[in-house]
C-alpha cells in the first residue's frame, strides 16, 4: 500500500470536460510544484459517497484552496461518462474534478483496492483521501471498511 514519502504511482485517468473524455497523467496532474487534495470513493452515486463524501469536498472548497491547494479532484473506479454525470449531479463543477479509474489501474498502483464482488460491484477502490505536493503523498487518510471519518474535506482541511 502506497504511504506517506511515497511518489504517487504514474497512471492515466481519464476526465469528460467540455471538449469531450481526456487522458489525465498523475505525472502532469500531481508535478513538481502542485498542490493536490485527491480522495477516492469505492463509487459513484452511492449512497456515502454522494450524500457526505462529495459534498463535503464542494462545501469546503474556498477554504481547502486558500491553503495552496491547486487542484482537488475525485477518482472512483467507474467510466468517464458515470463520473461526469455524477459530477453534475453533486454541483462540483468547477470545484472538483471528477476522474475516472476505469480499469482500477490507479487503485491497483496505490495498493488500496477493495473487493466489492458481494454487491455486485466488483473490484473497486478503497475510500481514502490524500494530500499530494510535488508528487509526494504528504497525508493519507484510508478509512477502515463501511467507515466514513477521516478522508472527509473536514478532515482534510484540518490536516492542511
Amino acid at each position: 500500500m502506497a504511504k506517506v514519502g511515497d511518489k504517487v504511482p504514474s497512471a492515466t485517468l481519464m476526465h469528460k470536460g467540455a471538449d469531450g473524455i481526456k487522458p489525465v497523467s498523475t505525472d502532469e496532474l500531481f508535478g513538481p510544484g502542485k498542490k493536490v487534495v485527491l480522495f477516492a470513493v469505492p463509487g459513484a452515486f452511492t449512497p456515502t459517497c454522494s450524500a457526505k463524501h462529495v459534498p463535503s469536498f464542494v462545501a469546503n472548497f474556498d477554504a481547502i484552496k486558500a491553503k495552496g491547494v491547486d487542484t482537488i479532484a475525485c477518482v472512483s473506479v467507474n467510466d468517464a461518462f458515470v463520473m461526469d454525470a455524477w459530477g453534475k449531479d453533486q454541483k462540483s463543477d468547477g470545484k472538483v474534478m471528477m476522474l475516472a479509474d476505469g480499469n482500477g489501474e490507479f487503485a491497483e498502483k496505490m495498493g488500496l483496492v477493495m473487493d466489492g464482488s458481494k454487491f455486485g460491484m466488483g473490484k473497486r477502490s478503497q475510500r481514502y483521501a490524500m494530500i499530494v505536493d510535488g508528487g509526494v503523498i504528504k497525508t493519507l487518510n484510508v478509512e477502515a471498511p463501511g467507515a466514513y471519518e477521516v478522508s472527509s474535506g473536514e478532515a482534510i482541511l484540518k490536516a492542511l
